[in-house]
């Protein structure tokens, strides 16, 4: 099955950018996903292809028009969620991204200016999704780094199914920290635990590393990893 991908943008020429490279660029070649960058100016109706205005009742900004933007919504043919890039969305997370993947593909309508008008959010029924608390100059990279999560996961993209089994954020865990030769680095070593050979060992020295580091670092997902675990 090819998960296919049906980009709504101002900057089609964006894509598939960093995607055409590496894993993904290699799933793209195989043909185990696909995309349509679809430019929505072509949606407009005047000599000068307008696709947005100003905020009603005042305000600094431009706003998506929603005709406009529900045509181009109308026209692309797709399958799966339509999702909207937006900083107050809701932030994209493993177990999203696993749902997506486990899908046929989905529709990224990538944001602009101040917003779309909100009568298009309702009236066509789109997710809108954040890949973080800050604020980017429009949904493309938001979109890129949303298909680079997805696509990874796809069958057959990755070489086993365990290089991503023990990631940041698959069991709600931060990953442990990684070594490779040579074993003494400018006087630091590698630690002895992981060149014992006792694999029961090791695999508790991971364990309590990615508790740790998650306590340390995201106490938020700490707090829901202990509740998790009653």
């Amino acid at each position: 099955m090819t998960f296919n991908a049906a980009i709504l943008t101002l900057f089609p020429e964006m894509f598939p950018g960093t995607l055409g490279h590496s894993l993904a660029g290699k799933a793209l070649r195989d043909g185990k996903w696909c995309y349509a960058a679809v430019d929505i100016r072509t949606f407009a109706t005047d000599k000068h292809r307008t696709v947005d205005d100003h905020l009603a009742g005042g305000g600094a900004g431009m706003v998506f028009k929603p005709d406009i933007l529900a045509k181009a919504i109308d026209a692309t043919p797709h399958t799966g969620p339509r999702l909207l890039m937006s900083p107050r969305g809701t932030p994209l997370t493993q177990v999203r991204v696993r749902e997506l993947a486990a899908g046929e593909g989905c529709m990224i309508i990538c944001g602009r200016f101040e917003g779309i008008d909100q009568r298009v959010i309702d009236a066509r029924g789109l997710e809108e999704v954040s890949v973080g608390d800050y604020v980017l100059s429009g949904g493309e990279p938001a979109a890129l780094t949303l298909l680079d999560a997805v696509i990874r996961l796809l069958p057959g993209v990755m070489g086993h199914d365990q290089s991503h089994a023990e990631e940041s954020f698959e069991d709600g865990l931060l990953e442990y920290p990684h070594y490779t030769k040579p074993n003494v680095w400018e006087g630091l070593e590698i630690p002895a635990i992981l060149q014992s050979g006792d694999h029961k060992a090791v695999a508790k020295w991971k364990a309590a590393q990615r508790i740790e580091l998650t306590k340390a670092r995201r106490p938020d997902l700490y707090d829901k990893f202990i509740k998790s675990k009653g």
